[in-house]
């Protein structure tokens, strides 16, 4: 039985079980790990001496290696289970009360804060874009936003390598986000049923993929008397214009099928996604990616509910306006490597790390942009939390972006073993 090498970065991990040390794919590691699981032993990722405790989760007919609740931070930079500190993004409003970890169980529960039901005779008055005007959102339930922003980290569509360039397709990004539903559950049922994520579209394959969307659907149809389960859309949108009746959305890769918005929605999206929809305006190279809820009327027609549009590079790197592309651009440029921040529910004033630096020395930098008022007499974050890693900012009131921090000029890392090439290509295609 092989293990998943979803969560596989750049590198590839070495793990101690039962006293043996393992490489991701090497021979005997499955074996290992499927032994590891049925003993409810834990693994220990040897990124850093002493080595971080890590627990052995089931997925699909495989098994795989995950880190610890709230301990990515404690993993070494350019380790593939490292991740930020929550306290510098928006995870860590969310991490423990909206979002819970089950190492026992390897499920994870998320408490949503918009409903996946409607119920008959009542429309649903969606929040604008699941984030407030003027105050943040609550951190004890996830926004529409929040649970596109935790999806795209959970599949590790926010980490960059010089390597994923031109392998991150729509099918890499679709297998990702499938795989990162896995083993969640919302209101008491398996997210993965409800994810719709359109396949990569085929004329010569029309017809199956039509028929496989349609038996996904079919428990969302509408029924007379009956409250309506809602499904779930993460897709790219092509465009949002007006219909014979109403205003329609199309999604890239739907080419058969369209999803009827309201008057009223529509016209909310456009005040409240201004800046998003600005953007993905002026820039050929942006990707609109969109998170609705639906439901499907007995006449076979699917109708959003509520959406929430998140702007992405052509690496599918989502950014939050034409500043965090900048850096993006550069940072892709220069061939870096990194994880990308995100808000989860926490509003645009709040200010996180744009991306976190795995390429450098010692602690990983962390890169702030600061807003053109920002007080010039405190660069890090507004989170109150202590900092220990180097903080580079880039103060957008004119001046130009400052030099990066230098990435390392040495690594044993830098030469990729086989097992790592591998790992690396079954990541980014």
């Amino acid at each position: 039985m092989e293990p998943s090498v979803h969560g596989i970065t750049a590198q590839s991990a070495v793990y101690e079980i039962a006293g043996q040390c393992f490489e991701i794919g090497a021979r005997g590691f499955a074996d290992a790990i499927a032994d590891a699981h049925a003993a409810h032993q834990r693994p220990r990722c040897l990124c850093l001496a002493g080595g971080v405790e890590m627990y052995v989760a089931r997925l699909g007919e495989g098994y795989i290696v995950k880190r610890m609740p709230d301990t990515g931070s404690q993993h070494a930079p350019d380790c593939p289970s490292y991740e930020p500190p929550a306290e510098f993004s928006g995870l860590g409003q969310v991490l423990g009360s909206a979002i819970t970890e089950d190492p026992a169980t390897g499920e994870t529960t998320l408490k949503l804060d918009f409903p996946l039901a409607k119920m008959p005779g009542r429309s649903i008055m969606p929040p604008a874009g699941g984030e407030s005007d003027s105050v943040s959102s609550s951190g004890t339930r996830l926004s529409l936003r929040g649970l596109l922003h935790y999806l795209w980290d959970q599949a590790e569509l926010t980490r960059w390598h010089p390597g994923f360039a031109g392998k991150r397709t729509w099918a890499t990004v679709r297998r990702h986000l499938l795989q990162a539903a896995e083993h969640i559950l919302a209101r008491g049922d398996a997210l993965r049923a409800r994810l719709y994520v359109p396949e990569p579209f085929s004329i010569a394959e029309r017809e199956a993929i039509n028929a496989r969307r349609l038996a996904q659907w079919q428990h969302a149809v509408a029924v007379p008397g009956k409250a309506q389960h809602l499904m779930l859309l993460i897709g790219e949108v092509k465009e949002i214009v007006p219909a014979r009746y109403g205003f329609k959305a199309v999604v890239k890769h739907m080419p058969d099928q369209a999803f009827a918005i309201d008057e009223q929605l529509y016209r909310r999206l456009g005040r409240r996604f201004e800046p998003e929809l600005a953007l993905w305006a002026a820039s050929d190279d942006i990707h609109m990616v969109m998170i609705a809820t639906f439901g499907v009327g007995r006449a076979g027609i699917p109708a959003i509910q509520e959406l929430c549009l998140m702007p992405v590079t052509r690496h599918w790197l989502p950014v939050a306006d034409g500043f965090e592309k900048q850096l993006l651009d550069r940072l892709v440029g220069e061939s870096r490597s990194f994880v990308k921040g995100l808000h989860y529910n926490l509003g645009r004033g709040d200010r996180i790390a744009s991306a976190v630096l795995t390429d450098c020395e010692g602690s990983a930098p962390m890169l702030f942009i600061g807003p053109a008022d920002a007080d010039e007499s405190s660069p890090g974050p507004e989170t109150g939390a202590a900092v220990d890693a180097p903080i580079w900012t880039w103060r957008r009131s004119g001046e130009p972006m400052p030099p990066l921090p230098l990435p390392r000029t040495h690594s044993p890392r830098t030469a990729p073993t086989q097992a790592e090439r591998a790992s690396r290509t079954a990541l980014a295609g």
